[in-house]
């Protein structure tokens, strides 16, 4: 396959449009700004050029924790499948640029942020008292409150404002 992957650094220019298909999958959709910004020689600062627009698609736990996450004006980090549409509307050209997003997160160099894992749980026939995960049930995310014994993104966020240390989180591969 010869998909054209992307990697853009922008803010989040409109909410989250969340929606289901007739399928059942969660979809989300915004557009994402990304501002080109120029050293001007002649006065010494940085000035903004042009600004590129793009529709940016996530699908399934991605759309749902986008939807969860993602506020107007916040600065996103976006990488997915790049496509572009061209069509005519009213006898002019236009492009839409489209992302498909397959990661979207916080851009941290301009602020912070508290991960919270969810999980989406469903009982299991199976066996009694065991939960699997479930690709379709929105109201079925819950918080973990605890990772591996390390504390919740709340109470980490309360040791960071007392100036405590922060444990290190490290995957669990087992």
């Amino acid at each position: 396959m010869n998909e054209t992957m992307v990697t853009v650094v922008g803010n989040a220019a409109t909410s989250a449009d969340y929606r289901t298909t007739q399928s059942g999958v969660p979809a989300v959709r915004f557009r994402l700004a990304a501002t080109v910004r120029r050293f001007d020689q002649a006065s010494g600062s940085w000035t903004d050029a042009y600004t590129n627009f793009f529709t940016v698609w996530a699908w399934r736990q991605l759309a749902d924790n986008v939807a969860a996450s993602v506020a107007i004006g916040e600065p996103l980090l976006v990488r997915g499948r790049l496509r572009v549409r061209e069509y005519e509307k009213e006898g002019v050209r236009c492009t839409d640029p489209t992302i498909d997003a397959t990661a979207v997160g916080h851009d941290l160099g301009w602020g912070t942020a508290a991960f919270r894992r969810v999980s989406r749980l469903r009982p299991s026939f199976a066996e009694p008292g065991r939960a699997e995960l479930d690709g379709t049930a929105r109201d079925a995310l819950v918080p973990s409150m605890e990772v591996g014994g390390v504390p919740a993104a709340a109470e980490r966020a309360e040791r960071a404002e007392k100036g405590e240390r922060q444990p290190v989180l490290t995957p669990d591969l087992g």
